[in-house]
């Protein structure tokens, strides 16, 4: 059993930047391959970011890459979110999922684990 929890959203400007940390329960964190996800609203949920288990592999959608950058420290059983130049279009909230599959992940479909959701604000 993995428990996920969020934290960082916010409401920002423009251009700003923002860093959402996932924090997961559980002696295995290490094992698991750990998502990004984003649903804003009227919207359905997509995928954003994802990094494989022990041996860091990374993943973007196209559409955040070059500004966003996940990252995991197993010792601290946490992941991250870097989101830099944030775009209005960028408003959404934010999920952080967990699978021991990454191929689940990267489908996101039938992934296991869920947090329930940070909101980040992005104004005009």
């Amino acid at each position: 059993q993995v428990q996920l929890v969020e934290s960082g959203g916010g409401l920002v400007q423009a251009g700003s930047s923002l860093r959402l940390s996932c924090a997961a329960s559980g002696r295995t964190f290490s094992r698991y391959a750990m998502g990004w996800f984003r649903q804003a609203p009227g919207k359905e949920r997509e995928f954003v970011a994802a990094v494989s288990g022990s041996d860091p592999t990374t993943y973007y959608v196209d559409s955040v890459k070059g500004r966003f950058t996940v990252s995991r420290d197993n010792a601290k059983n946490t992941v991250y979110l870097q989101m830099n130049s944030l775009k209005p279009e960028d408003t959404a909230v934010y999920y952080c999922a967990a699978d021991s599959s990454l191929s689940i992940i990267l489908r996101s479909r039938g992934i296991i684990y869920w947090g329930k959701g940070t909101l980040v604000t992005v104004s005009s």
